[in-house]
């Protein structure tokens, strides 16, 4: 199954699936195109490994690696159903 976590301003789409059992997960960007159909990308986390990058420039991933790292934390949350009492404090 996969869980939806942000839609930036841009229309892209951030979401993911279940933790791997290795503690890997991988989060999936997508963006609507009209030439493309769509720009899309893949990273795992823990490491921020991207692959299947298409569509998008180098400048677009690093803007999206940026936001990825600084919500990380709270997709793993997500996934493990942890409490989001503090989350603010991200």
């Amino acid at each position: 199954m996969i869980y939806p976590f942000l839609t930036l301003d841009d229309e892209t789409e951030i979401v993911h699936p279940e933790m791997k059992p290795n503690g890997s997960v991988k989060v999936y960007l997508e963006k609507p195109d009209e030439k493309d159909c769509f720009h899309h990308a893949s990273c795992y986390l823990p490491t921020y490994r991207w692959e299947d990058i298409s569509g998008f420039s180098e400048t677009v991933i690093s803007c999206h690696q940026e936001i990825i790292v600084s919500t990380a934390r709270l997709i793993i949350q997500f996934i493990q159903g942890k409490d989001f009492e503090n989350t603010a404090n991200f």
